[in-house]
This record gives structure tokens, C-alpha cells and sequence, in this order.
């Protein structure tokens, strides 16, 4: 049978299609999960290494590192000794280098392989995070965080090609569902009194829902290489499975019109810096997009500290980050409902809110942590919009042939704003706590 016609009638009914939806919607929740919890717990991981330089004599447990409250130090801004950037940049450096080596060769190892690979390394890092007695143990969770949600990204990115493109909306909402549950579930569970540790134990359910969610929820068609490296870089579906594949919609429609050719073979070195140099348009807006985010993330938000409030110094941390995620989520799921394509407008209003809370930080003028989590939650539906309708738009412009490292490729965009961010947050946090 040609590999490119798939005739099984349960691979492309309805039913198969909301299994799809619904698998992609849960390795979008499991893949980006760890990675939102250790950015939840920045700083409380940074509290700890304080606490322990403050008591060197003593064994200090991470449970009562994590419940400390606010610290007192000769900075207005009650900082931490280092930033949580510093958290950020273990959390996605090793995400950042995957990223831009892994779509060159990435093929050659079967998706299966791939799956099975982030699974270890996501229940890993909560392991390390919940049995660490140092910090650089609790760091080095976080990178194995990191490696699992960078390499499931441009895998499970990749994958959406040999399904309907409905399904990026399933990933996108699921991802923005990973930053909700992830930092609600923190959150909750830390100010209801709940160890750290046992927290973090009870995530271990969260990598093992990824496997189960891949391997028996998906239904992938005939041609899919489960097991076997790619001898393509898009081992594409056939006109006749895409015309089955795809919605009811007037758009997709016409795309069933003008079905196009599909040659196979690999693609060439010079292909493949061809095909980057077309999603330059995409991946630029999208960069700056996550780097004035993540600036105001990890930069701005632990300096936003109103003394006289019902919640504690970390707390609030933990609410800024629950309430960008919940932004993040609605936003990421209106695919939808509405489709941006001017990503450029997205980047530019973020680029505002950074600047406009750089000098709420500096004068300190915003009255209360209220209008705070206003904006946070305005942030968050910027970031999440420019994320989904970059891929979406990927996707939909993108040759077939090219489809596959596409996508791969310009899952960098946001990683690469975030490192950058993150490198900026240090001399920002530095100059800020010398007050």
C-alpha cells in the first residue's frame, strides 16, 4: 500500500479527530508542566539557597526553605541575592540549544524514541527538585525540566504535520493549560500548607499521562514513522488522506481544491537555510514578544513587592506567575474563535508593557498588587495570542515538503527571547537592589 494513502476509515472519522484534539490538548498540559512549576518556584528555590547560606551549621529541609516568607535586607525591593533569572536561564538555555541544532538532525530519531526520552527526563527533574539538599541539585532539575520541555516541543510541533491542523489548536490550549495547572497547583498546594516536597512527588502523575496520552490516545495515520527514523523530512500524507483530514471549513476548503505536490527525499543543508529565511517574519515578532515577557517575569515581577499587603513577598511571586499563565491559556485557546496575523502589533504592545512596569519598578507609583495582577493578566493573553497564531500561520503558509522542519525550527523564536531576557534581568536586578 503507497504509505501516502491512508484508507483506514478510523484515522480520519470525527471520533479519531477528537481523540487527536484531545491527545495533542494533554502533550501541550504534560510537556510544558514541569517547566512552568520550577518557574513557579524560582524563588522559592532562591529562598532556600539564602536560607542556607543564613544557617550553614544547620541542616535546613527543603520543606522549610519553601514556606519562608519575606526576607529582610537593606534593598526597598527585598530581594533575593540573585535573580530569578537565574532559575529562568537553567530553565531554558538547555531548551534554547535543542532548539537550534535539533531540527537539522532530529529525523533521524524515531518519534517513539523521542517521547519515551522526555518522559525520564520530566520525571527526573521532579525528583531532583523534591529530594534536593542544595540548590545546585535543585538547578539541576530544573535543566532536566528543561530538556524534556524543548525536545517535546519541537518533536510534538513536528507531529502536528501527519494530523489535521485543527490539532495546533489543541496543542496551544494545552500548553497554555500546562501554565495554569502548573502554577495554580504550586500555588494552591503551597499556601494550603502542603510540603514542597510532597508537591512535587505528586507531579510524577503528570510525565506518565504524557506517555499514556501518546501512545494510546493518538490515532496516527498508516504512514506515521513510530518507531523508524524519518527517510523524509515529511513523510507526507497523501492528497486524499489531507482531503479527509481536513475541517468543513470555506478555507480548508479551497485548499482541497489545490492540492500540492509532494516530492520526498531529504532536505538539503542549503533547503533547510532557505526555509529559516522565510520564517525570519515569524520568529522575529514572536522573539521579542517572549522577551519582553519574560523580562516582566523574571526581571521585573519579583521586584514588584508591596509590603503592605495580605500577601507575603513570595506569594505574590507565586499569584503574578498563576495569573500570566491563566492570560496565557484563555489567549492560546481562541484559535478558534479569532486568528491574528499581525504578530508584529502583539510584539509591540508587549514591548509597552515591559517599559511601563520598568518605571513602575524604578518610582514605584502603582498603588497596589492588584493592578499588578491586571497586567500580568493582560501579558499573559498577548504572549499566549503570538505563540498559537505563529504556528498556526507556520503551518498554513508553509509548504508541505518543508511542513515538518518548519515548524521544528521556529519553535526557537521563543526560547531565544526568553534566554535573551533573561541575561538582560540580571544587571536590571542588580541595579534595582543596590538602592
Amino acid at each position: 500500500m503507497d504509505p501516502t494513502e491512508n484508507t483506514d476509515p478510523d484515522s480520519t472519522g470525527r471520533g479519531a479527530q477528537r481523540r487527536n484534539w484531545a491527545g495533542f490538548w494533554l502533550l501541550g498540559l504534560c510537556n510544558n508542566f514541569a517547566y512552568v512549576v520550577m518557574l513557579s518556584a524560582a524563588h522559592d528555590i532562591l529562598k532556600k539557597q539564602e536560607s542556607q547560606n543564613a544557617t550553614a551549621s544547620s541542616s535546613v529541609t527543603f520543606s522549610m526553605d519553601f514556606q519562608a516568607g519575606n526576607s529582610s535586607n537593606s534593598s526597598s525591593y527585598d530581594c533575593n541575592p540573585v535573580s530569578t533569572a537565574a532559575v529562568l536561564l537553567a530553565d531554558i538555555l538547555p531548551t534554547l540549544v535543542i532548539k537550534l541544532f535539533a531540527p537539522f538532525v532530529i529525523h533521524k530519531l524515531p518519534y517513539g524514541v523521542r517521547v519515551l526520552f522526555c518522559v525520564v527526563m520530566a520525571a527526573t527533574s521532579f525528583l531532583l527538585v523534591s529530594f534536593s539538599s542544595a540548590v545546585w541539585t535543585s538547578i539541576l532539575g530544573v535543566i532536566f525540566a528543561s530538556i524534556s520541555a524543548g525536545l517535546g516541543e519541537l518533536s510534538f510541533l513536528s507531529l502536528t504535520v501527519y494530523f489535521s491542523r485543527d490539532v495546533l489548536g489543541g496543542w496551544g490550549s494545552g500548553t497554555g493549560g500546562a501554565g495554569v495547572a502548573g502554577a495554580l497547583l504550586y500555588s494552591g498546594l503551597i499556601q494550603a500548607g502542603l510540603s514542597p516536597q510532597i508537591t512535587l512527588l505528586i507531579m510524577l502523575v503528570v510525565p506518565f499521562a504524557m506517555l499514556v496520552s501518546y501512545f494510546f490516545l493518538l490515532v496516527p495515520p498508516p504512514s506515521f514513522p513510530q518507531w523508524r527514523s524519518s527517510d523524509t523530512e515529511y513523510t507526507a500524507v497523501g492528497s486524499e488522506e489531507r482531503r479527509q483530514l481536513m475541517d468543513d471549513s470555506e478555507e480548508e476548503e479551497q485548499e482541497k481544491s489545490t492540492p500540492e505536490n509532494r516530492t520526498s527525499g531529504l532536505l538539503t543543508f542549503p533547503e533547510k537555510l532557505q526555509v529559516i529565511k522565510g520564517l525570519l517574519k515569524f520568529v522575529l515578532p514572536l522573539g521579542l514578544v517572549y522577551f519582553a515577557e519574560y523580562f516582566i517575569n523574571q526581571g521585573l515581577m519579583e521586584l514588584l513587592f508591596f509590603r503592605n499587603f495580605f500577601l507575603s513577598h513570595a506569594e505574590q511571586y507565586r499569584w503574578y506567575q498563576t495569573l500570566y499563565q491563566v492570560g496565557v491559556l484563555l489567549s492560546r485557546s481562541s484559535l478558534c474563535c479569532i486568528k491574528i496575523r499581525k504578530l508584529w502589533a502583539l510584539s509591540l504592545l508587549q514591548v509597552v508593557n515591559a517599559v511601563f512596569l520598568l518605571f513602575a519598578v524604578r518610582y514605584q507609583f502603582l498603588p497596589s498588587a492588584w493592578l499588578v495582577f491586571a497586567i500580568v493578566l493582560y501579558e499573559g493573553l498577548l504572549g499566549g495570542a503570538a505563540y498559537v497564531n505563529t504556528f498556526y500561520f507556520i503551518s498554513k503558509e508553509t509548504e508541505d515538503r518543508y511542513r515538518e522542519f518548519a515548524m521544528a525550527a521556529a519553535s526557537v523564536g521563543d526560547s531565544l527571547g526568553i534566554a535573551l531576557a533573561g541575561l538582560t534581568a540580571f544587571p536590571v536586578h542588580r541595579y534595582f537592589c543596590s538602592l
